[in-house]
């Protein structure tokens, strides 16, 4: 039988359904394209914004056009606190919530015998135990997420993840090394370490270990080149973590640090835990030990209470730490959650002109820092070849598209000077 996958949200997500394409090839089914006729359709959900929740919804409704006799499936965060939400689209065959993933075979083939609507939540708060897939090397791509976090127990005022993930369980240390090593068996060459808050790992082992014990462990295994690390909360940057850090040859020298606003008043109605002061440290310390870094960031317009005073402090704020490009997100109403219900919401269009100023921001950041890569020699792992050009990424994560000239550089680490730019892309030419 075939099975289609569609992925909304995080790398958290893309890890997870990569686990279960595995599953299923193990089990004989064939993967097809989303777009192609399936007899299973499956979308990983995602619930961090309305929009999210929307396209949800939307993917699901599209399946039954692609094919009206397939098994439609909603796995993942927006399943777990909506279920009645998608119990309303009679399209659907299995709801699957988060734990349930793992399973995710056994439950399609009780469905496909069953021709009844069926779900399968379990009550993730209570959950103590990483869930694992075991170790997942079945990959699209050449730079692969490892999950080795799961859960949030920070419960910021805005954000509905806490409850749609459970509490922080950490993945055994010798788990993740064997996933890595079966990946470096296989030929990948980069690494991101994620999770849902990747900073609280090892805070529920009974073993005093945390995240840079881990990152020592995995530093060592053989073929990994780079070890890149996803969002981080600015409090583990720490004097004693950094110098760890700095230790590991494969660390890539790019941080994303969410700081979400600029003014402490803001980041203290958010119940960010963390002020803009400690933010700047962090940023300090990773400039001071990696003279090459590259920082970006996530940041929400428009939260609650937001006055435009409050915006001001945030937007010089960004200028002052000059990030290299920031991820911005116009903040959106969670059922159930403490922002909901806080005074003082922002209207649409003042999020949109704020957050029209912040892109802009970003984008100026991004290409006056490029300029310093102009006649540089740059190593770039090829990621893919589109539209003529093969393009990668370099420890710091830019961008570099280079010309495709016949030779296949996909998976390869090349030398490459940066010659050119097109729009925000640097353009780059291989140096033998």
């Amino acid at each position: 039988m075939k099975v289609a996958f569609y992925t909304l949200g995080c790398k958290v997500n893309q890890y997870e359904t990569n686990g279960m394409i595995q599953a299923f090839l193990e089990k004989g089914f064939e993967i097809v394209d989303f777009s192609e006729k399936a007899d299973i359709y499956v979308i990983n959900t995602c619930t961090v914004t309305s929009i999210s929740d929307k396209k949800s919804r939307q993917m699901i409704r599209r399946t039954k056009q692609l094919n009206p006799d397939a098994l439609v499936v909603a796995v993942g965060c927006y399943a777990q606190v909506a279920k009645d939400k998608l119990e309303e689209i009679k399209d659907i065959d299995l709801i699957l919530g988060i734990s349930e993933k793992t399973e995710i075979v056994r439950y399609v083939e009780e469905a496909l015998q069953n021709k009844e609507p069926q779900e399968h939540i379990s009550d993730v708060m209570h959950q103590k135990e990483f869930v694992d897939f075991g170790s997942v090397n079945y990959t699209d791509k050449n730079r692969v997420a490892i999950k080795v976090q799961d859960g949030c127990n920070q419960f910021c005022t805005y954000c509905i993840i806490p409850y749609a993930r459970g509490r922080i369980r950490s993945r055994k240390i010798e788990n993740v090394k064997k996933e890595v090593e079966d990946l470096a068996k296989n030929g990948i060459k980069e690494i991101v370490i994620t999770g849902i808050h990747v900073a609280s790992y090892g805070k529920d082992l009974n073993e005093n270990v945390g995240l840079i014990d881990l990152l020592e462990e995995i530093n060592k295994i053989d073929g990994i080149e780079r070890i890149r690390l996803s969002s981080l909360e600015p409090t583990l940057i720490t004097e004693e973590f950094v110098e760890r850090l700095s230790k590991l040859n494969k660390i890539c020298d790019h941080f994303h640090l969410s700081l979400q606003s600029g003014c402490d008043a803001t980041l203290r109605r958010m119940n960010r835990h963390y002020t803009t002061s400690d933010f700047k440290k962090a940023t300090d310390l990773l400039r001071k030990t990696y003279p090459n870094v590259a920082l970006t960031t996530d940041v929400i317009v428009g939260f609650p209470g937001e006055t435009d005073e409050e915006f001001n402090i945030t937007y010089k704020f960004l200028q002052d730490i000059n990030f290299y490009k920031m991820h911005v997100f116009k903040y959106s109403q969670r059922h159930g959650t403490k922002a909901e219900k806080m005074p003082n919401q922002i209207d649409g269009k003042i999020k949109e002109e704020r957050s029209r100023k912040l892109i802009e921001l970003s984008d100026k950041n991004e290409k006056e820092q490029n300029k310093k890569y102009f006649n540089k020699i740059l190593k770039v792992l090829v990621e893919e070849l589109e539209d003529g050009y093969f393009k990668g990424h370099t420890t710091n994560y830019i961008m570099v598209k280079i010309k495709d000239t016949g030779e296949d550089l996909q998976n390869k680490i090349v030398n490459t000077k940066i010659i050119d730019t097109e729009g925000i892309d640097l353009i780059g030419k291989l140096v033998k």
